[in-house]
């Protein structure tokens, strides 16, 4: 008995700004593996991150903006394994970024 169900993998995406609203949310997109919602939801973060950044900003400057009014990517999957902390990834890329921009 072969059971060749592919698992879709859907990226929702929340509103920091209105948290727990969930009329505020909206399906970005529906793939077929991990990996690429993985990478979807990563870009989302990073296009916030990168527009909201200014110069001389802090990591925790700008984590705070992104907590506040950045988009929420999270994966709706029956894939249990495959998890997506948008403010875990923010918290480092924040690092990442104020690190990289200084000077």
């Amino acid at each position: 008995m072969s059971n060749k169900e592919t698992k879709k993998y859907t990226v929702c995406v929340d509103d920091n700004f209105h948290y727990m609203d969930e009329e505020e949310r909206y399906k970005s997109g529906e793939f077929d593996d991990c990996e690429s919602a993985m990478k979807h939801c990563k870009e989302i973060v990073d296009e916030y991150l990168i527009n909201a950044y200014k110069s001389g900003m802090t990591w925790d400057q700008l984590l705070s903006s992104y907590k506040s009014f950045g988009e929420d990517p999270w994966i709706s999957s029956s894939d249990e394994r495959c998890k997506f902390s948008a403010w875990n990834y923010a918290e480092r890329r924040c690092k990442e970024i104020c690190n990289t921009q200084k000077g």
